[in-house]
């Protein structure tokens, strides 16, 4: 696998699962080392996701990230801040195959979002792919204009009431590749705030709900699995990529496994 290789994996793997009943697996990372990205990329994760909303991640991060992801031979995805929708454009030039943005409640929040995606005439991303084009060589400016929008996609988040009230207008939206399902957050809004619970019975089915419209506009589902057992399930309803945990979570797991092994137990 070489490096100019990697950028349209993601869509190509996400399209292939989503006709195959399959699903990719992505790491997640907030911890903003790009050695640490690496590494998980070297594991059987898909693609890695750099965390700029709730993770340390930010562009520095991100750049170095993006490489050391693309040295191991997979994509990257990151997720930007709520409403940062220009960093969308930065990543995408930067080597990013994916974009996710949270809090994407309303036709017109998805629409903003897609515009910093998309080229023109679907969008309004502006030129300036100077990474991007070094990642793809022999491709040709003109080349990259007209199959960039087909390479990189966008992942809205939907998380709130108002996100699942507004579903099928965010799915219509033609810059709009695929939604992402933020299952705890979800579960707040549900419960009106009174508790986080991704495993919740309202939050399955508002998944299972998700799936199957956005089967239905021919657009791809995906989500952060409430717990890593649930992908076989989720992944016969549709969703054809899932983190199933987080580089914190993980550490943290691994240091107490040994803690415990060594006779240490917290």
């Amino acid at each position: 696998m070489t490096l100019h290789s990697t950028i349209p994996l993601l869509a190509q793997g996400m399209k292939s699962a989503a006709a195959n009943g399959a699903t990719l697996l992505t790491a997640w990372t907030g911890i903003p080392d790009p050695l640490l990205a690496g590494l998980l990329a070297r594991e059987s994760f898909d693609t890695v996701t750099l965390d700029m909303q709730h993770g340390a991640q930010d562009i520095a991060s991100v750049t170095l990230g993006i490489g050391m992801v693309s040295a191991a031979g997979k994509p990257t995805i990151v997720r930007i801040p709520v409403g940062q929708f220009p960093i969308a454009s930065r990543v995408l030039d930067l080597g990013a195959s994916a974009v996710i943005a949270p809090m994407i409640n309303s036709k017109a929040d998805a629409e903003a979002f897609a515009s910093f995606v998309k080229f023109p005439p679907m969008g309004d991303r502006s030129w300036g792919p100077a990474v991007t084009m070094s990642m793809l060589p022999g491709m040709t400016g003109p080349d990259y204009l007209k199959s960039g929008n087909g390479m990189h996609l966008s992942l809205a988040m939907i998380e709130t009431r108002e996100a699942l009230a507004a579903l099928d207008d965010i799915l219509a939206v033609p810059g709009i590749d695929a939604v992402f399902v933020g299952p705890s957050d979800l579960s707040i809004a549900l419960t009106r705030g009174a508790e986080v619970d991704p495993t919740r019975k309202d939050v399955a089915d508002a998944l299972a709900h998700v799936a199957a419209r956005a089967k239905a506009h021919g657009k791809l589902a995906t989500c952060f699995a409430p717990r890593p057992e649930d992908v076989p399930h989720l992944a016969k309803a549709g969703y054809s990529l899932m983190a199933i945990s987080t580089d914190f979570m993980q550490l943290r797991a691994g240091a107490r496994a040994s803690l415990t092994a060594a006779g240490r137990a917290s």
